[in-house]
């Protein structure tokens, strides 16, 4: 393991100065799961739920929390996302929740995923909440980056 690139050398929190990195295309994928009661997953899938249909709003939801990513993370640089696509799918024993962010920058964009997977989680956990007191939010993680100096990874 390597240092932490957010410390200073006496320990200080800080942004990362990313000036000499080139601009590259760059792309993350985060995944999240809300585990749940098969009729609640039902339910979302239905389009019938009593605060509206679950899945788009959750998708768009995700979508607008990518954009606000710098605000909500201190150390993360305000990046032009090109691209933000948010999808929900039935998985078993619930629902899925697959973020793809794209930039063309200087770092990554793998923060922009997890932000969007995981705000998209919550949104399904308020609008399902009251189906399904049980639901856990669960599997939150990076599972694909490409660009940049260190290259592509796959989880």
């Amino acid at each position: 393991m390597g240092e932490l690139s957010h410390l200073d050398a006496e320990g200080r929190a800080r942004m990362v100065d990313v000036s000499d990195k080139p601009v590259t295309a760059r792309e993350a994928v985060a995944e999240g799961y809300v585990r749940m009661a098969e009729a609640t997953r039902a339910l979302a899938l239905s389009g019938a739920g009593k605060k509206g249909e679950v899945l788009a709003t959750a998708e768009l939801a995700g979508v607008m929390a990518a954009k606000r990513t710098a605000e909500l993370i201190p150390l993360c640089h305000p990046l032009p996302l090109s691209s933000i696509k948010v999808a929900v799918a039935a998985a078993e024993g619930g629902l899925r929740v697959e973020a793809r962010v794209k930039t063309t920058a200087q770092t990554g964009v793998e923060m922009e995923a997890l932000t969007a997977a995981s705000v998209a989680c919550l949104t399904l956990f308020d609008m399902l909440k009251a189906a399904d007191k049980t639901m856990v939010i669960d599997g939150l993680r990076v599972i694909g980056k490409s660009g940049g100096r260190s290259g592509d990874w796959t989880a």
